[in-house]
């Protein structure tokens, strides 16, 4: 395996969050992890699937938890868990998968976030309204930033 698509791996790993991940080509195989074997991982991660180009319509990977979120007075922040492009929907041509005043339940696919190739879809953590999208389709995502604001007031 190149030495540079080994050195993308481990760039991929520092800016998306991923803890762990495995690249096998033909006979060759190379696992690179955030955590040494003896150290305890405090949750593991769903190692996304590789697609093929951002237009991919099925979409393999969940991340487990939407890092950094906050509850501010005007609803629930919903934060980029990694470094990407956000896609508001699973292909060019296709409905976003929320759009402002929508309804949402927990584990509903809210967006998509492309890093290196793989897509992650993002759920949301909590049930409520769409009260805003702050972020445009296909602009680039930092770790941390707020993609969209729930309003869990209105759960019935």
């Amino acid at each position: 395996m190149d030495i540079r698509k080994v050195k993308k791996l481990i760039e991929l790993l520092d800016e998306s969050g991923i803890a762990e991940i495995e690249i096998t080509e033909g006979e060759e195989s190379v696992r690179i992890s955030r955590y040494s074997q003896h150290a305890p991982v405090a949750a593991p991660v769903a190692a996304p699937a590789v697609a093929a180009a951002p237009a991919a319509a099925p979409v393999a990977a969940n991340t487990e938890a939407v890092a950094p979120v906050e509850v501010e007075d005007d609803g629930y922040e919903v934060a980029s868990p990694m470094v990407g492009t956000y896609y508001a929907a699973s292909s060019p041509g296709a409905a976003p998968y929320v759009q402002v005043g929508d309804r949402v339940n927990e584990g509903d696919t809210l967006c998509i976030i492309e890093a290196m190739k793989m897509m992650n879809q993002i759920e949301s953590d909590v049930s409520g309204v769409i009260k805003s999208i702050r972020i445009q389709n296909g602009e680039p995502v930092e770790f941390g930033q707020t993609l969209f604001v729930i309003d869990q007031r209105h759960v019935d």
